[in-house]
């Protein structure tokens, strides 16, 4: 008898080392939508948005669509996401914005524990109208830690923060950036990290030299701890490492290339940690990257 692991078996254990997936629309129901495109695009992992990702109106859910949704993705072991809307910024010098950052992040928390998602990813933000960026990251403590103290039940989800690609007077863009914030919330437990690569790249981390991605990874873990890194959105780079400029490439079009998404997969920090692309090129980009991705995991 043959004792070599079946196809479907390392296939099993690929998805358990890093399901791939991506952004899905959800226009016309989380279920009815989102999982026939996520179905169609071979997702092993989706991320979807719960309000208009540039606007400030939260909507309630539907019940049905909710518990579909939830169903489908348990049946299928697909592991969901939520992306809070881009306005938010809690460093802000304009109340109005922070208030309105409040009601829109506490409203994604509040959807996503309603879907089912592991994690809400949130943008980090920037600390306008010329303030110093302590008194930013003093208000982000203000407002933003009193929202991590509402996650007490066990399928809360994390909240993710995803460091942006260094534009402006950006808070949080390299890796360790990311200290300051941590600490400005306490290091609270249900705090996380949404590495996307683009951003990185932009933000000056070159992980398309020679042993760079496996320092950014070292870093992300030494600035945050183990265990902090949940979420990866994968995403190759129009620009230079340093440009600043948040502009997706498909997978291995771009500066970063595809070898780094390579050692990625192997890095100890990304062990279990699920890939989410937001790359241009609509239905059939979003299935060549996410087949891409799944050729550099490996069985």
């Amino acid at each position: 008898m043959s004792t070599s692991p079946s196809p479907k078996g390392a296939e099993q254990r690929a998805r358990v080392r890093n399901p791939v997936g991506g952004h899905v629309p959800v226009a016309g129901g989380l279920a009815k939508t989102g999982i026939p495109y996520a179905r169609e695009m071979g997702d092993e992992v989706v991320q979807v948005f719960v309000a208009n990702p540039r606007g400030w109106a939260t909507v309630p859910g539907s019940p049905e669509q909710d518990e579909a949704f939830r169903a489908a993705c348990a049946e299928q072991g697909i592991p969901a996401y939520v992306h809070a809307p881009y306005l938010i910024n809690f460093g802000s010098h304009t109340e109005a914005t922070v208030d309105k950052s409040v009601a829109s992040l506490r409203h994604s928390l509040r959807r996503g524990r309603e879907i089912g998602a592991l994690g809400v990813v949130v943008h980090t933000g920037s600390a306008t109208g010329g303030r110093p960026r302590a008194e930013a990251l003093a208000q982000v403590r203000a407002r933003m830690r009193p929202l991590l103290d509402e996650l007490t039940e066990p399928d809360d989800p994390w909240l993710l923060l995803e460091p942006t690609a260094g534009q402006g007077a950006s808070l949080c863009a390299r890796a360790e950036d990311l200290g300051p914030y941590f600490d400005a919330l306490d290091r609270h437990p249900k705090l996380g990290i949404c590495l996307d690569t683009c951003h990185a790249f932009a933000a000056g981390h070159d992980m398309a030299a020679p042993g760079g991605m496996k320092a950014l990874l070292d870093e992300l873990v030494e600035v945050t701890g183990e265990g902090r890194l949940k979420l990866i959105h994968a995403n190759d780079s129009k620009d230079v490492a340093g440009a600043h400029k948040d502009r997706h490439e498909n997978i291995g079009a771009g500066h970063i290339g595809a070898e780094p998404f390579g050692e990625l997969f192997v890095h100890p920090a990304t062990a279990g940690v699920p890939l989410v692309v937001e790359t241009p090129g609509g239905k059939e980009g979003h299935a060549a990257d996410v087949a891409r991705l799944k050729e550099l995991r490996g069985p």
